[in-house]
């Protein structure tokens, strides 16, 4: 099988020009007059004070006003406007700014936002972090320990306060491999971001590859929620791992020839791909996982909308997201427009970067290519 990833899952330039020619980006960006018929949503992940307060006092100042999942979902499905200068503020992946910064943020400005949680990032904590409105309390910097994301309790109350709206963001947000050329080995230094661990099988169980695994044989990586067929060779990461582990762990990379070692060893055992229908049915595993936790966990019933992971949806991701409840899914599609009008492919919908967002009509507006001359 090929290793290609295809162009609709890259992240290039190019991409944002067939864009624009193509006319998917609503006008208010090159300054036309209002809204029309579109629904804004924009979408950040981490937020710091300096880069979200001025993006909110933007909406407070010109009079716009912010609306959540349902609203989004009844315009789609049954036309309903949720009315004039209406927006969507999305915050991907509940990082843990999204309760220290964002939430506060929120409410002084009196909006709303809605975040795409995956349940098996959330960590559990005794009790809610300080936040950057908490008496005395200094502005939070951005958490890079080992609890990154909003814990299980910020979220009960978070969604309790009604300032955001929690919805899906899939089950474990992860990558897989999808190719069986080696591209390379896990090495010291191996430090990705914390989504772009693939999930594999070890030969011990199912887990997250992690710089721990020294030796172990890295390939293509596509989503999980994509169209590719996910390939696994525990054999030649248990051999290659324990090789290493076996001669000198770290030290082994200092001695010459050492891919050609851990190559050959790879290369002697058998890797298989998953079938078709393995790979639909762990699609929607994972998105009714999903759902069902967020929904237990939060005392709730209101998760019924998701956003894929990195926009890469696919044929078997959107049968999957029907199959298992969501009413509405932000995924990428080709010509289709950045941002919501009524009769849009409801799992296909789609989103504009939160920097556009001072393309809206108001005091103090930009254009999209005063933005792009000014980046």
């Amino acid at each position: 099988m090929s290793g290609t990833i295809p162009f609709s899952e890259r992240n290039t330039p190019w991409r944002g020009i067939l864009d624009v020619a193509t006319g998917c980006y609503p006008l208010f960006l090159f300054g036309g007059g209002g809204l029309g018929r579109w629904l804004p949503v924009f979408h950040f992940h981490e937020a710091t004070p300096v880069g979200l307060e001025p993006y909110l006092r933007y909406l407070a100042e010109n009079g716009y006003r912010t609306v959540t999942s349902e609203a989004i979902a009844d315009y789609v499905r049954r036309g309903g406007h949720p009315g004039s200068k209406s927006v969507a503020l999305c915050f991907d992946d509940a990082w843990a700014s999204l309760w220290t910064v964002a939430a506060p943020l929120l409410r002084k400005y009196g909006l709303q936002a809605i975040t795409y949680v995956s349940p098996d990032r959330m960590p559990d904590l005794a009790v809610p972090r300080p936040t950057m409105d908490c008496p005395g309390g200094a502005a939070p910097e951005v958490d890079h320990s080992a609890t990154p994301f909003s814990a299980w309790c910020e979220l009960s109350a978070l969604q309790a306060s009604g300032t955001v709206d929690i919805q899906a963001h899939t089950f474990r947000h992860t990558m897989v491999f999808s190719d069986s050329v080696i591209s390379g080995f896990v090495q010291p230094g191996y430090l990705r971001h914390p989504h772009l661990y693939p999930r594999l099988e070890t030969g011990a169980g199912e887990r997250y590859l992690t710089p721990a695994d020294l030796g172990a044989p890295l390939y293509t990586q596509r989503s999980r929620y994509s169209d590719a067929l996910r390939y696994d060779n525990p054999g030649s990461f248990e051999a290659c791992t324990r090789h290493v582990r076996e001669n000198g762990g770290s030290e082994f990379f200092k001695r010459q020839g050492w891919e050609r070692e851990l190559r050959r060893l790879a290369e002697s055992h058998q890797g298989h791909y998953e079938t078709e229908a393995r790979r639909d049915a762990a699609i929607l595993e994972d998105l009714a996982t999903a759902r069902a936790m967020l929904n237990a966990r939060l005392n709730t019933d209101t998760v019924r909308h998701m956003c894929f992971p990195w926009a890469i949806a696919s044929k078997p991701g959107e049968v999957a997201a029907e199959k298992a409840g969501y009413e509405t899914a932000f995924g990428d599609r080709f010509f289709g427009g950045r941002s919501v009008r009524p009769g849009d492919p409801p799992y296909r919908l789609m989103r504009l970067k939160h920097q556009h967002l001072y393309c809206l009509p108001g005091l103090g507006r930009k254009t999209l290519f005063s933005k792009i001359g000014k980046s």
